[in-house]
């Protein structure tokens, strides 16, 4: 327990003297310090929070959230718990001739009506027809770009599988017309995937109906892990991944960049909370007469390292805390911020063509300012030990004598 008297003389003591110049300089910027590591750490965290979500988002309003690949018998529809729907699919890889461009491509089947429902064909950017029929196809923006094709235009696609002429085997090659034109927000999808029609996919690459996937899509896709393994359980024998599995590394570089900034950004408290100590002891030096009188009148060397402990640790707390809503109010506003910036000064801070997101995307966590604020408050009670237990040692009898 704090008592009254250690109440009032860390009270005191935080109320620095004039004549204590160098020690408000230092107090001021231990405080602006912390404050500014802590706010730095929050808008970081909230901007790469934001990025992540945005990223889920993207990938799931793309591909199908879990996929179920058979391999003796074929696959049947199924009921499930917080299943949004499910339906068929299948894939392959084909080259794309265009003239003097030639360009890989993953081609995906589905039948018309299924193709009608998927989220990346219902949003503002998507382009064209939506019936799916036939020699039909719907390619990405960016690859409509590479290739200088519109909507209307035909491409020739070469698939792996083979016909039989009288001169041998010979790559089977149709010619597509392009109905539609989409864009996922992503790049590397835009430029490499293209839709046609189930049936002309299995055709087209010699596929059996019995090999088709069965494609889910659940109502909470962000809980992946759980619909997988109840996946898992119900097709034991067959090949089961998610949306979490396809981009793996992805989300695991988005990890180990998180957690390095968080590191590097902790760093920025470390270095501010050491100055607490520079502070103390600047404090111990110029306090060691007060120091002295209150050990004459029965003060405990317990209540004095108290008194200097609080000292430090008022500092690291009160800092904390304002860092906290410093860090909070800009994560909050920080695509306001971005707009007045580039306004007033225009520049382009974030270009849309690079990051494929028209906003800065941030998402304040609860989780991540409760964290930093404990590692800011630990770091300022580890700080503040050390000078205060060299106050609370000083001897009583030199501390007078010499003062």
């Amino acid at each position: 327990m704090i008592s009254q008297l250690e109440k009032e003389v860390t009270l005191k003591f935080l109320k620095t003297k004039k004549n204590d110049g160098f020690l408000n300089i230092i107090s001021i910027f231990s405080f602006i310090g912390i404050s500014l590591g802590v706010a730095v750490l929050i808008i970081v965290m909230s901007v790469m929070n934001g990025f992540r979500t945005e990223l889920i988002d993207k990938i799931v309003g793309f591909n199908a959230h879990a996929i179920v690949k058979p391999y003796n018998k074929p696959l049947k529809f199924m009921n499930y718990g917080d299943l949004s729907t499910n339906i068929f699919s299948n894939d392959g890889e084909a080259v794309i001739l265009n003239k003097n461009n030639t360009k890989g491509i993953l081609l995906k089947g589905y039948l018309e009506k299924d193709f009608k429902d998927l989220k990346i064909i219902n949003n503002q950017q998507y382009f064209g027809s939506k019936n799916l029929t036939n020699n039909y196809i719907s390619i990405g923006k960016e690859m409509s770009f590479n290739l200088n094709v519109d909507i209307g235009d035909t491409i020739s696609i070469m698939s792996p599988s083979g016909v039989e002429t009288l001169v041998g085997s010979l790559p089977k090659q149709e010619t597509f017309k392009i109905i539609s034109i989409f864009d996922s927000g992503l790049s590397d999808f835009n430029e490499n995937i293209g839709y046609i029609n189930l049936e002309t996919l299995e055709s087209f690459f010699d596929k059996n109906k019995d090999e088709r996937f069965l494609e889910f899509y659940f109502q909470n896709p962000k809980n992946i892990e759980i619909h997988k393994t109840k996946l898992t359980n119900i097709f034991p024998e067959e090949l089961v991944y998610t949306w979490a599995d396809m981009n793996k590394s992805l989300f695991s570089a988005l990890k180990v960049e998180r957690n390095v900034m968080f590191i590097i950004l902790s760093l920025i408290i470390i270095v501010a909370a050491f100055n607490i100590i520079s502070g103390l002891t600047i404090l111990v030096k110029n306090k060691t007469r007060d120091i002295g009188i209150l050990k004459s009148f029965g003060v405990s060397s317990k209540s004095i390292k108290k008194i200097f402990f609080l000292v430090g640790f008022f500092i690291g707390t009160g800092a904390t805390l304002f860092g906290i809503i410093l860090g909070t109010l800009f994560s909050y506003y920080v695509e306001n911020i971005r707009q007045f910036i580039s306004n007033t000064f225009d520049l382009t801070l974030f270009p849309e063509e690079i990051y494929f997101l028209n906003s800065m995307p941030s998402e304040i966590d609860s989780g991540s300012i409760i964290l930093i604020a404990l590692c800011s408050i630990i770091t300022t009670i580890v700080v503040s030990i050390y000078p205060a237990s060299k106050a609370s040692s000083l001897d009583t009898v030199k501390t007078l004598k010499y003062e």
